[in-house]
């Protein structure tokens, strides 16, 4: 599917069906949840463009690449994007922070928006949005919305899984932004929650259900 890579690496493979798993307990769940945002991190930044700068090693002079040209913001939907985001933000300590308040009303699955604050140079950077899951991708495309709003012209969408109907609802409305994930899932419940997913993704890192 153009636009969307699924990672199939056997550690983010491994560690996702744990996710699944309904005996995972709150503490394990956010601690996966953090690992496989490390993992993914790696996938959606391995295009980067590198510049060679001049160092000193303890034993000589060499040129060795650094990461150049825009710096990277992460922008967690809240509330699982943020445990999700930390484990990127293990990897790249340097990035900015835009935390992105989203809820899905119950009865008609809209977006409704609670919160906003994001780094006023969002035209000069990567922003990488990351949300859990693209069900039916209303909260994702809100806050991609929002975001190109405050100026961002540069954006990705990480998500653990996605149903067929998120991508093509996501890709539909976004066509720039390119998606990663970890697995597309068979659908959407009458709920709209991904069969067969793993659950809601903010209770269970939370325990708030």
């Amino acid at each position: 599917m153009e636009g969307v890579t699924v990672v199939s690496h056997p550690l983010v493979q491994h560690k996702l069906t744990l996710l699944r798993s309904k005996d995972t307990s709150t503490k394990s769940f956010r601690e996966l949840l953090k690992e496989i945002g490390m993992l993914l991190c790696y996938e959606v930044t391995r295009d980067l463009p590198l510049a060679d700068v001049e160092i000193e090693t303890p034993l000589a002079k060499m040129k060795s690449p650094e990461i150049s040209g825009k710096k990277l913001v992460f922008a967690p939907v809240l509330r699982a994007g943020v445990t999700f985001a930390d484990g990127m933000l293990d990897l790249v300590p340097t990035a900015r922070v835009a935390h992105i308040g989203l809820y899905r009303e119950p009865e008609t699955f809209t977006a409704v928006e609670y919160f906003f604050k994001a780094p006023s140079d969002l035209h000069e950077r990567l922003v990488i949005v990351v949300s859990p899951v693209l069900a039916t991708a209303n909260l994702s495309v809100a806050a991609v919305d929002r975001l190109k709003e405050r100026g961002a012209n540069d954006i990705r969408v990480v998500s653990l899984i996605a149903s067929p109907e998120g991508i093509e609802r996501m890709r539909g409305i976004h066509p720039d932004v390119p998606v990663w994930l970890a697995a597309i899932d068979e659908g959407l419940d009458k709920n709209a929650f991904i069969v067969p997913g793993l659950g809601d993704a903010g209770d269970r890192a939370y325990g708030t259900r």
